[in-house]
This record gives C-alpha cells, sequence and structure tokens, in this order.
C-alpha cells in the first residue's frame, strides 16, 4: 500500500517565492521532496502556517499533493523568528484536520525545529511517528551570530527534545550530524544523513551567450554570480569585498550579479540587505560592478547559473546549501566556504575551490584563477555535471526518504502511550504539560 505522509513545514511553504528574508533552501527542499515522493508512489500533504488571506485554505496544488493552510496567529506574514507562541494553536488546527480526514497519515515529515515541536505533541496525542530534519541548528547559529539571533532561547531545548522523542532525525550533511551528536547528545543510531538534492529537469547547462541573452547581460565581461536568500550569514559582504581586493590587487574588472530579494526589482526597503550591501560596494569604489537584480523564477535561474563564468557562495554557516548544486548542474564551477554541506557537495579542486568564510583574500585569489583559465572553467564545469548528476538528484533522495518511511512506519509506532514533561517556559501556562510518548 502506498504510505499517505504530512510533510510539516510551519513557515517554508511549497507555494512562495524563493529569495527573500524567510524564503530559500526549506522551500524548495519541501516541495521537491513532496514532488518526487509523489512519482515513487506517495500520497502527500503539506502543512504550513496560514499567512495569505488570498488563499484558500486547502490547494490542489499538484497531482497527489496538497498544501494545508493552518491558521496560527494573524493571516499574514510573521518572521520566523517570532512564529513560536503560535506552534500550539498550530498543533490543535492540524489534529483537527488530520480529524477530518477519511485515511490516516502514516507518519509525518517535520522540517524546522518549530514543526518538530509540532510533531511531537502529535505523536503523543495519535500515535502517527515522525522524522525531523531540522535544515539549522539553534546551538550552531548562536555560536556565529551571537546576540543577533533572533530565535528564543527555547529554541535549543525544544531541537534537544526533538532529536529525543523522533523516530529518525535526517542529518543532511555528516557536519550536520557531527553538531547533532556533540551539542546536544543525540543517538547516533537515529540519525540518517540524506542530503538535498536539484532538480535535473529544471537545471541543466545552457549555451553561455544564449544564457546571458536570456537574462539581459550581453557583456564581455567575466560574470559572478550570487543567488540566495538575502541575509547578513549567507555572507554576500564577503563576495562584494572580494571583487574590489580582486579589482585592486589582481587588475579584474568582473561583473558581479547577486539574484534574490522579497521583490522582483531591487528594493532596499523591502529586503534591507540590499541596501547594506549596496552601500558596501560603494565604500570598496565598485558599486558599478554590481547589480541587483532582485528576485528571480525558478524556471528562469538556470540562465543565470549558465550565463556565469563562477558560482559563488560563501556563508558563515550552511547546513547544506542547494545552489551549488544547480550551479554544478549548470555547468558553472563553484567556489564556496568550507563549511557544512558545502564542504562535502563542492569538490575542491575538482567541481570547484573551497575556501574559508569571511575571508575576502582568500576568495579572491580562486576567483581570479578561475577567470584567468577558460580551459580550468570547463574542465571543473564538466566534472561538477557528473558530480551532482551521480549523487544528489531529487528522485535519488526521495528514494533514501521513502526507504527511512517505510523502517519508521505504522508498524513501528508505539500509539499514544504519553509521560507527561512539563512544556517549554515560553508556552507553558500555568496547568499546561506537554504530553510525549516514549521511546519504542
Amino acid at each position: 500500500m502506498n504510505l499517505t505522509v504530512a510533510l510539516l513545514s510551519e513557515h517554508a511553504s511549497p507555494l512562495a517565492a524563493v529569495g527573500g528574508v524567510d524564503a530559500g533552501g526549506q522551500n524548495i527542499a519541501v516541495a521537491e521532496l513532496a514532488l518526487h515522493l509523489t512519482k515513487l508512489g506517495a500520497n502527500v500533504d503539506v502543512f504550513t502556517r496560514w499567512d495569505d488571506p488570498s488563499l484558500p485554505t486547502l490547494v490542489e496544488w499538484q497531482p497527489g499533493i496538497r498544501v494545508v493552510h493552518i491558521e496560527a496567529g494573524p493571516i499574514a506574514p510573521v518572521a520566523k523568528e517570532d512564529m513560536l507562541p503560535h506552534m500550539d494553536a498550530f498543533t490543535e488546527q492540524m489534529i483537527r484536520f488530520i480529524g477530518t480526514q477519511s485515511r490516516p497519515y502514516d507518519l509525518i515529515h517535520a522540517h524546522f525545529f518549530m514543526s518538530g515541536y509540532v510533531a511531537c505533541q502529535i505523536k503523543a496525542r495519535l500515535g502517527i511517528p515522525f522524522a525531523i530534519t531540522f535544515h539549522a541548528l539553534g546551538e550552531v547559529r548562536r555560536q556565529l551570530q551571537g546576540t543577533s539571533d533572533r530565535f528564543p532561547a527555547e529554541r535549543f531545548s525544544i531541537e534537544r527534545q526533538t532529536m529525543l522523542e523522533a523516530d529518525a532525525v535526517v542529518a543532511l550533511c555528516p557536519q550536520d550530524r557531527q553538531d547533532m551528536m556533540s551539542l546536544y547528545g543525540a543517538n547516533p543510531r537515529t540519525i540518517v544523513t540524506i542530503p538535498n538534492g536539484f532538480n535535473p529537469e529544471q537545471f541543466y547547462p545552457v549555451d553561455k551567450a544564449l544564457a546571458r541573452l536570456m537574462i539581459g547581460h550581453d557583456t564581455p565581461e567575466p560574470m559572478i554570480l550570487q543567488l540566495g536568500r538575502m541575509v547578513p550569514r549567507k555572507g554576500v559582504d564577503n563576495v562584494i569585498r572580494a571583487l574590489g581586493y580582486m579589482s585592486r590587487h589582481y587588475g579584474i574588472q568582473a561583473r558581479l550579479l547577486v539574484v534574490g530579494g522579497d521583490s522582483e526589482t531591487p528594493d532596499p526597503s523591502r529586503t534591507p540587505e540590499i541596501g547594506r550591501l549596496a552601500h558596501l560596494a560603494d565604500e570598496e569604489g565598485i558599486s558599478h560592478q554590481v547589480t541587483f537584480t532582485g528576485s528571480r523564477k525558478r524556471e528562469e535561474l538556470r540562465y543565470y547559473y549558465s550565463a556565469a563564468d563562477v558560482f559563488v557562495t560563501t556563508p558563515w554557516y550552511e547546513p547544506f546549501g542547494i545552489t551549488p548544486l544547480e550551479s554544478m548542474a549548470c555547468g558553472t564551477p563553484v567556489v564556496g566556504s568550507a563549511v557544512g554541506g558545502i564542504k562535502c557537495t563542492v569538490l575542491d579542486n575538482e567541481t570547484g575551490f573551497l575556501v574559508p568564510p569571511n575571508q575576502p583574500e582568500a576568495l579572491a585569489a580562486k576567483l581570479a584563477v578561475l577567470i584567468h583559465s577558460k580551459h580550468l572553467r570547463t574542465l571543473l564545469g564538466e566534472e561538477a555535471i557528473r558530480h551532482v548528476g551521480q549523487h544528489y538528484t531529487w528522485q535519488h533522495v526521495a528514494e533514501q526518504t521513502l526507504a527511512l518511511y517505510r523502517r519508521i512506519g505504522p508498524s513501528k509506532s508505539v500509539g499514544p502511550s504519553p509521560i507527561h514533561l512539563p512544556l517549554l517556559p515560553a508556552m507553558a501556562s500555568a496547568d499546561k504539560t506537554i504530553v510525549l510518548a516514549p521511546k519504542a
């Protein structure tokens, strides 16, 4: 019998535009996983918080996939850092929806820590087993961002408790797995490493001259591409400083395209990071070399990857990083920071280069090597296509994930035999408790 799966992604809807402050890799991962699970025969409902009154509560998104909008808090955008107090309401509304369905869910796959909080409560009350993919870990973020990390301190306790209660914990890369064990004491026997992927029907090489015409940048200049969410931890400032260093010390005048933001035209009022980066480009004396494009639709991105000579991504912290896969699938070599998943997906000196984060001089040196050698770019690009096609398609990811689901599915569920633990302080009332089922 085909599985019926609930994908739980409280702040990252598969319907959202990618590239804004709260829309990025998790949105892509949930959408692609749902699509490819249905190709393998699963039925999938994606539960996400309702933040747009123009959308119906139930969207028949694709054959076999429904997006269920759960009313929890205002029907309006809420920053994910402020969303935790609404998760009890999310739980209650989701349980009510489950009660209206003729066929029960075989399991839940929660994405992000707040979805894990909800999945723990549903398992306790309904006995539905769950897997969890965190996409980012609070302890790591706090180490790197300090007081600029706005998530509440309760996040750490929720993550720790979720790792304890989950039937399986999905790590996106070896570093993610190691962080779970060393920072949270997670049981290594419950952790399964399954990466994210790319869709070869969307991302493939396009002739460079044609690609540049398609994006409106038919220029003889070397072209560097940065694409992704416009938030400080993505390290786009590092790229701009490297571009300035490369201009001053190597005499290379390259064009940097920065794709992303909360609107289709670059608007610092809607995406403050664009304003900060534009000011930095002025300080570096290279504002004429930097083009902010705003956000772009998914179907357009292969032209940007193919138009570029080099793709660069140098975040401080990246649990996985989907954009390097997409670039490599288009045959464009990647220079990425040696952190998280990037240091696994980008093969140093084979599909691109790895550099330390926040070191613009090191980044500039590698960019200069690639810009000077078309032959090297071609060799790295060809190997990149082979590498990601062999290891990182969403079909392959979905097959691994479905195998995990079958291992932890309903036959493994212990049912609702609850123990009572105090609710986390930020969400507790005087007499309220969270009910968690014991591990099998």
